[in-house]
């Protein structure tokens, strides 16, 4: 009997409180994704600060960081610290994951920091430093407004990209969004119907995350327009 699109919505998502065990598979993605991000973030920053220094040898050291990670695909490194590095310790598989991916964040969040810190106007901070700020307040008050702005379109794809990798924890018997539709699709056997859900949601993510981002940026240009009023 060929069931109607109400009946296979009910299925797939009320039947057994099947809705129930799709948001906890979302919480876990989102929790990897949040702490990936707030650590990654952190740990780019000071990659990106290693990068720029002058002394050769930390500059070699970080340059050979970015490279390995940014070049190791995410599944990878994921097996290889879940299985190998963590094997013999009490970390959970959450915090496996976490730190898989707060790494591979990092690499690509120094290198889109060490970019726009090259792209920034030069000229801007030399003239700040020749009006007597300090080499900090030029950096804070010059310099990092510009490569915050510069880096922000990248930031926020790295973003995204960072929620869509999160869907091969499974591999180390995480339950996420990916796992929970894809054993969902199993039990209901409605594949096709399971998958769409699951990619819409992840979709919806994306743009929340585009939406904060633009919605940051109207902030900012109402903030300017008030202080240029008065």
């Amino acid at each position: 009997m060929q069931l109607t699109l109400s009946e296979k919505l009910y299925t797939v998502l009320i039947k057994g409180d099947s809705w129930k065990t799709i948001l906890g598979g979302l919480g876990v993605t989102i929790q990897i994704s949040a702490l990936a991000l707030l650590l990654g973030t952190v740990l780019g920053a000071l990659v990106c600060f290693l990068r720029t220094r002058r002394n050769p040898i930390i500059r070699t050291i970080a340059s050979v960081y970015i490279a390995i990670l940014r070049g190791t695909p995410v599944l990878m490194l994921l097996l290889l610290l879940y299985y190998g590095v963590f094997a013999r310790t009490p970390v959970a598989p959450v915090m496996v994951a976490v730190i898989t991916f707060a790494l591979n964040v990092s690499a690509h969040v120094a290198e889109l920091l060490r970019s726009a810190l090259d792209a920034s106007d030069h000229g801007q901070a030399e003239a700040a430093r020749t009006l007597g700020f300090s080499a900090w307040d030029t950096f804070r008050f010059v310099t990092l407004p510009q490569v915050l702005r510069i880096a922000k379109p990248v930031y926020q794809s790295t973003i995204v990209n960072l929620i869509q990798w999160t869907s091969v924890v499974g591999y180390v018997t995480i339950t996420d969004l990916t796992r929970v539709i894809n054993n969902t699709a199993s039990r209901t056997m409605q594949p096709m119907l399971t998958i769409i859900i699951g990619m819409l949601i992840y979709l919806t993510l994306s743009y929340i995350v585009f939406g904060l981002f633009a919605l940051s940026d109207k902030l900012r240009l109402r903030k300017r327009k008030r202080v240029e009023a008065a």
